[in-house]
């Protein structure tokens, strides 16, 4: 890992106007290969561009609290409540919303982001830049900008708890279960949410005709299903030209239904503002009081969505559009929604269309069928973020994500995953047939996300932000109580339901620790090869005709035989990082042999739609005579496997060895005569002449260029243990499946290599 002042020494670096040339040495690490853009950085909006986001997320991250005012009253009772009981409940709901959702999660989560991105696992991203918790994968080590505060700079309390979790293997373990479970969590409810929106708002067409049977309200719920995710590829930006006026409508809709019934029914029911009348509430009914917390907490889910969605947008504008718009529109429906149940006892179970005014029923349906759908957006959105965050980490294989917006950067699609979640919602909403069973299902991993929240904020607020463990343990006690109070009464539901979406979060957190496991294996073993070329390599002065030349021998430990040469230039790949790649070192070792001239071609990755040309490389030697290293930065709308990449390659070192030389040679012309300029040293003696580095470069190119890439086989160590053994062969059944082939690569291929070795894990 690389210490934040020494990240701050390489940005000084790159960016000193001094350094005209670019920068090189006769060595593997080069300081100049890493940039300041090639470190995760947050997008920050301003002015007309923030109010369009914050148009934007009123689309897509509050279409699953939005129509949340559809069935939380249903969920709630079980039969007409009196007024008393109604109000004990409307208290719960209203004073929940400002708790959970505008306290804990607006006003003080949002800022535990990780360079922009949102959600748990982004937090526990976020705590592993400021403590040492989590072992990361050496080619992209230095790419992380790790900001652990000095143990100086925390106060008592804090120093005593960082060293214990540091320390702690199981402490360490805990924290990474907790981040993995809380996206499986999300993922989990999020094949539940599309359907219990939907079929709840299609479930209104039986107000206006109850003669409509149950197989038509599923046929009609699968056809929205089916047309919302296959929609999902035009990306955010496209959809919320659509969505967001539909929910703007919505929750407006529910604001002036809330106004009409509290100016018409009964307005005393803003009596509930007083928490008093909840407390009273579940003191007057006990543990059946406990129980029907499980349904007012569906008041507030999609709590974990809108955290998980920050990327797609931005902390400043979810906070707009939350406490300027919905989050007092929400605060009209229930409380209207109550003033007109306290007079119709009856209609608390259809709460919403049996509220709506007389002649509004009929567009209250066109809206709620609208929002619903629309509902389904923001888990759907929250899992592409935070499949991409898992997959970014190494906690699962890489599938394809699209990027579907050139400004906003988080913005993406991920197509295996969508059509997955459009098969499980079909599947539960066709199984489950109505809300209320649901209802039954929903929610439990909601209140264990919010909890994992809690406790992660908590450490982000000691290790993070440095403030006082004393001052972050009250609100802490206040807002786990609510957590856990919540979370107890959902566990109620497991029994008859919610077990579903736990045991598809279990599965699926097994198969992303699984293959993080397996990750990590695979990278002790591959430990053995990351060292700089001078660990394989050693140089040799030999006497000859026309004067000495060196002689490459492989080092002591692998034998110190000579190695030999071939002609022509070879582009040896590696996925990230900035040291040997492996594939040259295997290369080497079994055929002890170097080409003529030697490029590592490392591609790295930037997020945001193109890389600057005059960015997207850099070029140092290596200690091997006529190797160099070549990192390309490229954005998600870069073309870099291209036909004509040889080409490209090869100007980037021929422009890199002509500063070089005119850099060198300016100095030299100042010596005395007969002294011996620096640049000879790139001179050789080939066939009786003198040649310098560029003249063999394109001699090299002239003759053939090779792509050379690995494919690196494992197989399991005959010691190890059955379990392990089981858990190594699912990895490596997994990963043969899921790798990239070379045949998708837009090379030429009669110039690319792919060269098989095996490891032991």
């Amino acid at each position: 890992m690389v210490s934040a002042p020494g990240l701050e020494k390489q940005a000084d670096a790159f960016l000193s106007p001094l350094r005209s040339v670019p920068s090189y040495q006769d060595d593997d690490e080069d300081p100049g290969l890493s940039k300041p853009g090639d470190f995760k950085e947050k997008q920050v909006f301003k002015g007309g561009m923030l109010l369009w986001l914050a148009y934007q997320s009123i689309g897509v991250i509050y279409g699953d609290i939005g129509t949340s005012p559809l069935y939380v009253y249903s969920s709630t009772f079980s039969d007409a409540p009196s007024r008393q009981d109604l109000l004990g409940v409307l208290s719960i709901i209203l004073w929940s919303l400002f708790m959970m959702v505008t306290v804990k999660y607006v006003l003080i989560v949002l800022y535990a982001d990780n360079g922009g991105e949102g959600g748990t696992f982004s937090m526990y991203s976020l705590l592993s830049r400021y403590m040492n918790i989590t072992n990361r994968d050496p080619r992209e080590a230095s790419l992380v900008q790790m900001k652990r505060h000095p143990t100086i700079d925390l106060e008592r309390a804090s120093k005593y708890a960082r060293h214990s979790l540091e320390s702690s293997p199981f402490a360490r373990r805990l924290l990474q279960v907790m981040g993995v479970l809380a996206v499986t969590m999300v993922i989990a409810d999020g094949v539940l949410t599309p359907a219990q929106s939907v079929l709840g708002a299609v479930q209104g067409i039986q107000v206006v005709s109850p003669d409509i049977s149950r197989s038509t309200v599923i046929g009609v719920t699968d056809a929205i299903l089916v047309v919302l995710f296959f929609i999902q590829p035009l990306g955010i930006t496209k959809l919320t030209f659509a969505f967001s006026p539909i929910v703007i409508i919505w929750l407006g809709m529910n604001a002036v239904f809330g106004i009409y019934n509290l100016a018409k029914y009964d307005a005393g029911v803003f009596v509930a503002l007083n928490p008093g009348l909840a407390f009273s509430f579940l003191t007057r009914h006990g543990e059946q009081g406990w129980r029907m917390l499980s349904g007012t907490l569906l008041a507030f889910t999609g709590v974990e969505a809108l955290f998980a969605d920050l990327g797609a947008f931005s902390r400043g504008a979810v906070q707009i559009s939350w406490l300027c718009y919905t989050f007092p529109c929400l605060l009209l429906a229930y409380v209207g929604q109550a003033a007109y149940i306290s007079v119709h006892p009856e209609a608390y179970s259809n709460p919403f269309f049996n509220c709506a005014p007389p002649g509004t029923v009929y567009p209250a349906l066109v809206f709620a069928i609208l929002a619903a759908i629309v509902a389904s957006q923001a888990i759907i959105t929250a899992t592409f973020q935070l499949l991409n965050q898992v997959m970014k980490l190494s906690y699962f294989p890489q599938f394809k994500v699209i990027h579907t917006s050139k400004i906003f950067h988080h913005q993406l699609f991920i197509p295996l995953a969508n059509w997955l979640l459009m098969l499980g919602t079909i599947i539960v909403a066709s199984v489950y047939k109505n809300t209320t069973a649901l209802g039954n299902a929903y929610g439990v991993c909601v209140m264990f996300v919010t909890f994992f929240d809690t406790c992660m904020v908590s450490l982000a607020g000691m290790f993070v932000w440095r403030i006082s463990p004393l001052i972050i343990i009250l609100p802490f006690l206040v807002i786990a109580s609510l957590d856990g109070t919540y979370l107890s009464s959902s566990l109620t539901k497991v029994p008859t339901g919610a077990w579903v979406t736990i045991v598809i979060a279990m599965v699926l957190a097994l198969i992303f620790l699984l293959w993080r496991y397996g990750k990590e294996q695979q990278w002790f073993a591959e430990a053995e090869d990351r060292f700089p070329t001078s660990h394989f390599v050693t140089k040799e002065s030999s006497p000859g005709e026309t004067g000495s030349s060196t002689l490459l021998r492989l080092s002591d430990r692998f034998g110190g035989g000579e190695i030999g040469s071939m002609k022509g230039l070879t582009v040896f790949f590696d996925k990230a990082g900035e040291t040997t790649p492996i594939v040259f070192s295997q290369f080497l070792l079994k055929f002890t042999v170097l080409p003529e001239v030697i490029v590592f071609l490392h591609l790295r990755p930037r997020e945001e739609p193109s890389v600057p040309a005059e960015d997207r490389f850099s070029v140092s030697s290596l200690s091997i005579p006529n190797a160099y290293r070549l990192v390309v930065r490229y954005g998600y709308n870069d073309e870099i496997m291209t036909a004509d990449l040889a080409a490209a390659v090869t100007g980037q070192i021929r422009d890199y060895l002509s500063q070089r030389s005119s850099a060198e040679t300016l100095p030299a012309a100042a010596e005395e005569e007969g002294s011996q300029s620096s640049s000879t040293l790139s001179r050789t003696s080939h066939g009786g002449a003198t040649e310098t580095a560029l003249d063999r470069l394109d001699r090299a190119y002239a003759h053939n260029v090779v792509y050379i890439m690995g494919k690196e086989q494992m197989k399991i160590s005959p010691k190890t243990n059955i379990i392990r053994r089981v858990v190594l062969w699912v990895f490596l059944w997994i990963r043969e499946n899921t790798r990239g082939k070379m045949s998708s690569l837009a090379l030429p291929a009669d110039r690319v290599v792919e060269v098989g070795f095996l490891k032991e894990i």
